[in-house]
């Protein structure tokens, strides 16, 4: 017996298909495309997510002008990790950085960007298409190198959110998440 495709899944399928060949077909974004406030969840996974649970995270990121036509990003991390029901354990990190224009299109640097050989954060931010991409490079005193990398990517009404954590090349953790726009 033949099957016959169902003309809304082919539909579906074409668009999941080509939504990425088409936003990257797209002109860059300025960074006043992606300020307001947004909030959601996120999941982290490591190599040992496969034995043991994955965790949750409350997710919020402001982004906003700076003064120098460049822009402010804060995002907050809340991490929850079980712990007595009464008391559980519960991590909060925020982190605010402020980025200005490099002369090059799409790309900015981080106000305290700094040399990494000499103990210092790098960071800078790059758009392309509809991706806000701002990674974090640092050395420690052995040599060893972390970066850190966001992609948030707009979304109908919010942003997608991909964070990966190297540490030499190798993975550390991945947080995918899904944010809402919540204000501007």
């Amino acid at each position: 017996m033949k099957r016959i495709l169902n003309p809304g899944a082919v539909v579906l399928f074409a668009a999941l298909v080509c939504a990425p060949m088409t936003v990257a077909a797209q002109s860059n974004q300025t960074p006043a495309a992606f300020f307001g406030t947004f909030t959601g969840t996120g999941v982290a996974k490591n190599r040992d997510s496969i034995y043991f649970a994955v965790t949750v995270r409350d997710l919020d990121v402001r982004i906003g002008p700076a003064q120098g036509g460049g822009f402010q990003i804060t995002w907050t991390t809340v991490i929850r990790r079980g712990g007595d029901p009464a008391r559980p354990d519960i991590r909060r990190k925020s982190t605010t950085k402020t980025l200005v224009p490099t002369g090059a299109p799409g790309r900015y640097r981080c106000t305290d960007s700094g040399d990494p050989l000499a103990g210092k954060q790098l960071c800078w931010a790059r758009i392309h298409g509809y991706t806000l991409s701002l990674p974090l490079l640092a050395i420690d005193g052995e040599g060893t190198y972390e970066l850190q990398q966001y992609d948030r990517t707009l979304l109908g009404t919010g942003m997608k959110l991909t964070f990966k954590r190297l540490r030499d090349g190798d993975e550390v953790r991945v947080v995918t998440g899904r944010l809402a726009k919540t204000g501007k």
